[in-house]
């Protein structure tokens, strides 16, 4: 970790005090923040052997629990992934998995693509006949194709050493019931009337929805059931569960049993480790729970079949990268936003960013604008590898091209009309698509506040992310997601269906890459990360949160590398938010100049920004909920850093 500059005092210069205290006041707002961010809410964490970190105490259990009895650090990302899946983290086992791994042995970053595809009849002129200009962002026919089940499994098979009778043995302790905490049973109860119009969610999340617990306490004057005695519980009166209650999940734990028989019955035939999760994934995605969980989609009115289940697949695949000041960062490619990050150090490398001070005007303007232009690429050109036209991620990870874009910022104010750029010519090619460039704009801008709520709420929407590092070298780094609450359960599987079809667009105009076609992949959010120095790991960083996730990523590993801040510093720091790009969810709409501040930033530099074209709100935490792994290359030790911004949490040992 860098050390933190010696600041030496003037020793022979005397100064009126009002304009000593001018200048203190002056020297704090420039200071590196290593100098002023250091007291942390949550204590950095440290490990020697092992470090797991994710977005719930009980997920962060889950994989303690697994390096406990030896497993290494895959194992215990795949037990964490199950347990928050299984907890509804923002996830649940219907959704997509994405996964960065540092391999020890063979020195390289591997990149895990565990994202569900369009299925069967899922077309553009299929959605539009129903009325829509976009695919719905809840409900059965928001759904592709589970993809966690296949990522953990595949990630277990090929790089774990455990069972997965070990590794899920906590998903299925939580699935037999654990005591749901308070987000999720809040989370149950604002979706509770879309959730009661799916039957097997029904059941499953409502369970006093028909016919109270007498846990629920008496009624009241107006009908609800709650706990005279405790007010607090009037907040869960639509038939979920209150916080603290067992909460039982007995379809979702016969689906997890029935992965662990499968592979218990191919070690009874003499097969290896890898062959029996593998006969787990077959049965998922081959057997009689695919039978099933095509026959739940359906009944609901979703489009999933047998087919898309038996022909979808993961990718093992090699990640992108780009060097940042002599450090690698490695994201997963363009089915899912990460190259943005890249894209934006390119850009900024050639500022002295140090020099404009920490969250001063020009930083977060400049940050601002080098995200835009990053953004507006990915809004254009990012989107499935596997399906034609081909993405030019060589030109738009050039260099060159970081510098060509660079040179149209405006350093005194914002541009709310940037729009993607051209790297065909740097990658020696010709931009087949040209002629949507000069038309191409942001999405509608919400009107009302009811839509600017809707269009908040979509574009920071959470997930969880998951960090793990152990002391022979293994690195994971997940981001997870979909299947999010209100989730539709898939039939008797209690699998909760994904809501990724959202992320597709049906006009090509609007992103050539990215419209929407059975067994196509949407170009997602979800983005893990991974910094390489001097050939060993230096950070694994991963955050929920949307849109969000890669503008508070890129200004975690500033803080980290440009201004010194510890790992866990860096995770709570002030950040700051663009709505500039379009939305990923809903109605893919933008807010040009949004943006969101902390409520510590001082009133000159509010009024600075103003000046430059931002329209400013704020919040109290801005820093969204990252996770972190720093890697003491003196000591040979693990820093964590888990923020403050939500519910995650870490262990180590």
């Amino acid at each position: 970790m860098p050390s933190p500059p010696t600041f030496r005092p003037l020793r022979s210069v005397r100064l009126p005090r009002r304009l000593a205290a001018v200048f203190v006041a002056l020297a704090v707002l420039v200071l590196p923040a290593s100098a002023v961010a250091q007291r942390s809410q949550k204590p950095v964490l440290h490990g020697k052997h092992w470090m797991a970190i994710t977005g719930k105490p009980l997920g962060a259990t889950a994989g303690a629990l697994i390096f406990a009895q030896g497993g290494n650090a895959v194992d215990a990302a795949c037990a964490m992934l199950g347990a928050t899946a299984t907890m509804f983290d923002a996830l649940s086992w219907g959704g997509e998995t994405q996964a960065l791994i540092w391999h020890p042995e063979e020195k390289r970053v591997i990149g895990i693509n565990a994202l569900g595809v369009a299925p069967t009849g899922a077309t553009p002129d299929f959605f539009r006949s129903q009325g829509m200009d976009y695919p719905p962002s809840v409900g059965p026919l928001a759904a592709v194709t589970p993809g966690t089940p296949g990522g953990l499994l595949t990630m277990l098979a090929e790089y774990g050493t455990m069972s997965l009778a070990e590794v899920l043995a906590p998903s299925i302790e939580m699935a037999d019931g654990y005591p749901i905490e308070a987000a999720t049973a809040r989370g149950i109860q604002r979706g509770a009337d879309r959730i009661a119009e799916w039957p097997w969610s029904r059941r499953t999340l409502l369970p006093h929805r028909d016919q109270r617990s007498a846990a629920s306490g008496p009624q009241d004057e107006s009908g609800n059931y709650w706990d005279r005695e405790d007010e607090s519980t009037r907040d869960f009166d639509a038939g979920g569960p209150l916080p603290g209650e067992v909460f039982r999940q007995p379809e979702l734990a016969a689906t997890l049993r029935k992965l662990v028989a499968a592979e218990g019955e191919a070690l009874a035939a003499g097969k290896s480790r890898k062959e029996a999760i593998y006969a787990a994934y077959d049965r998922f995605y081959r057997g009689d729970i695919a039978a099933e969980f095509a026959r739940g989609v359906q009944e609901q009115g979703g489009l999933i079949t047998t087919d898309d289940l038996d022909g979808w697949k993961v990718h093992i695949e090699e990640p992108v990268s780009t060097s940042y000041k002599g450090i690698e960062v490695y994201k997963l490619t363009h089915w899912v936003q990460g190259p943005v990050l890249l894209q934006a150090l390119n850009i900024l490398e050639p500022f002295d960013l140090k020099a404009m001070g920490y969250n001063s005007s020009r930083y977060i303007h400049t940050l601002y604008q080098a995200m835009s232009l990053a953004f507006a690429d990915r809004d254009f050109y990012y989107g499935d590898p596997y399906f034609p036209p081909e993405e030019p991620i060589a030109g738009l990870l050039s260099k060159d091209y970081a510098r060509h874009r660079a040179e149209g910022i405006d350093p005194n104010r914002n541009d709310p009309d940037i729009g993607p750029g051209d790297p065909y010519p740097f990658q020696g090619g010709e931009n087949p698509f040209r002629h949507y460039l000069d038309a191409f704009g942001g999405g509608d801008t919400p009107t009302t506040e009811e839509e600017r709520q809707e269009f908040l709420d979509g574009f920071l929407a959470g997930t969880t992310s998951i960090q793990a590092a152990d002391a022979d070298g293994w690195v994971v780094s997940v981001t997870p997601s979909g299947g999010w609450l209100p989730a539709v359960l898939a039939g008797e599987t209690g699998i909760g269906l994904s809501q990724r079809m959202q992320s597709f667009v049906l006009d090509e105009a609007m992103n050539p890459y990215n419209v929407l076609e059975p067994g196509k992949r949407p170009r997602a959010t979800l983005t893990p990360s991974l910094a390489i120095k001097d050939g060993a790991p230096f950070l694994s960083f991963a955050v929920q949160g949307g849109d969000g996730q890669d503008q508070n990523l890129l200004q975690f590993f500033l803080n980290v590398v440009e201004f010194g801040m510890d790992v866990q510093s860096a995770a709570e720091a002030a950040n700051f938010n663009s709505y500039q790009m379009r939305s990923s969810f809903g109605e893919h709409e933008s807010e040009p100049g949004g943006l969101l501040l902390n409520e510590a930033v001082p009133d000159w530099i509010r009024a600075e920004l103003a000046r430059m074209g931002y329209s400013l709100s704020y919040s109290r935490r801005t820093s969204g909920p990252i996770n972190a792994i720093w890697f003491d290359p003196v000591h040979g030790t693990f820093w964590g850093g888990s923020s403050h911004h939500g519910e995650d949490y870490g262990v180590a040992w």
